[in-house]
């Protein structure tokens, strides 16, 4: 495509090139070539739109980007332009962030548990804010790390979530008095309170019991004479349009709390750490059916529906081990496209869906209907972008899809003015 503008590992698109043209390219490269292999097309303006969004939504919080959604280096890249702050949870997620250009004063490491070796090196790279949630951290943090801003990260245990962080991490309101007068004892300073809520909560109101848990740790803090001034809300907003709650509910629940607990002008500082919200909806998937399996059902119901006289099991060539290993929670996003839609027979069967590898657990779904496919057909699945490429391994030898990654010339100039801050939300 002439009109494709090359810019490192970035594409931008001219008005007339839209992220369909470059999907359909691919896959007729592939096919010219006699290749099938499963590949990722990244449309970085999704990025530039989710935070115009953001700052429309949640103008009082300023957003940490949490790397482990997403480590991409073009997807940083894009977030570091525009501004964004970075939660790193490892000394490589760090060595990422400030090789890319970013200040140590724009990360927060948020890992409540580290290795020691990991806080001298984010102390060598003028990481200051650390997240802790136990006394043994504290004193690891004395000895590696004295000059650190502590943020003391809460449990919320009382939150319904598809998943829940807190039973792993998070100190509860009665132990937070003793962790404070212990960082006070060791010399270390504690700035302020976090909490994570989890991903996929569905019962906003523990938003609002979480940022009022976060005012009693304060007002802890306070008393003790620490001079608290920062409160991280964490991450697990929601990333698609599609899921049950959408950002804009629980921005109508968390503007509200924050305004009684953390009132405007109180010098708090306000900051969250959004991973999924920024990057699902901007990658999608390209798969291609490497073989099936068609099993007649020995009953089918009376009125004889398609879906009832067999099962089509499809392998496609990414699965548990690659793309699809940390989205079992979030399935009921994942509907497929038929590329082209070149499809006689419309008829839709029950289908299993598998990935490539010889592990009988490498097993996608059971709830897509699809018509009956032939070897080489495509899908396409969108939403693709959180916790995928940054998880994936190469078991039984499958490497995992490339990516190309793409931005149309308006988004890419509207990186431009955000970066020189002129760009406000509408």
């Amino acid at each position: 495509m002439e009109s494709w503008i090359a810019g490192s590992e970035i594409v931008i698109l001219e008005e007339d090139i839209t992220v369909g043209n470059v999907i359909d390219q691919k896959i007729n490269e592939q096919m010219d070539r006699d290749l099938t292999d499963a590949f990722i097309i990244v449309d970085l303006g999704a990025l530039v739109d989710q935070h115009l969004r953001w700052q429309r939504a949640l103008p009082r919080v300023e957003p940490f980007y949490a790397v482990k959604c997403n480590s991409s280096k073009p997807v940083v890249q894009i977030l570091a332009q525009m501004g964004m702050g970075f939660d790193c949870a490892s000394k490589n997620e760090i060595a990422l962030i400030r090789d890319i250009g970013v200040a140590g004063e724009r990360i927060v490491y948020a890992n409540p548990c580290k290795e020691s070796s990991h806080i001298k090196y984010a102390a060598s790279r003028g990481v200051q804010l650390l997240t802790f949630d136990n006394e043994d951290e504290l004193h690891k943090v004395a000895m590696n790390h004295p000059a650190a801003k502590l943020v003391l990260r809460i449990a919320t245990n009382y939150s319904a979530t598809q998943i829940s962080l807190s039973e792993k991490f998070g100190a509860t309101i009665s132990e937070c008095g003793h962790l404070m007068e212990c960082a006070a004892a060791l010399k270390l300073d504690i700035i302020g309170v976090s909490f994570h809520i989890g991903s996929g909560c569905t019962e906003l109101e523990h938003f609002t019991r979480a940022i009022a848990d976060a005012r009693i740790v304060f007002d802890m803090g306070i008393h003790l004479g620490f001079h608290m001034g920062v409160l991280d809300i964490g991450g697990g907003f929601p990333g698609s349009r599609n899921e049950k709650v959408i950002f804009e509910e629980l921005t109508a629940v968390i503007n509200p709390a924050l305004d009684i607990y953390f009132p405007e002008g109180n010098g708090v500082k306000i900051i969250a750490e959004p991973g999924r919200y920024y990057v699902t909806s901007s990658f999608t998937l390209a798969v291609n059916i490497i073989a099936r399996r068609i099993i007649t059902n020995s009953q089918s119901s009376s009125n004889d529906e398609a879906e009832n006289n067999k099962t089509i099991m499809y392998y496609i060539n990414d699965g548990l081990y690659g793309s699809f290993d940390n989205v079992s929670q979030f399935r009921d996003l994942l509907k497929p496209i038929l590329y082209k839609k070149d499809i006689p027979d419309q008829k839709l069967y029950r289908t299993m869906v598998w990935g490539p590898t010889c592990d009988a657990f490498d097993y996608i779904t059971d709830i897509w209907k699809l018509p009956e496919l032939k070897i080489g057909n495509w899908l396409l699945l969108q939403n693709m972008g959180a916790y995928t490429v940054s998880t994936l391994t190469t078991f039984n030898g499958f490497d995992g899809p490339t990516a190309d990654y793409v931005i149309s010339k308006k988004a890419w100039e509207t990186v431009q003015k955000i970066k020189k801050g002129t760009e406000s939300p509408e």
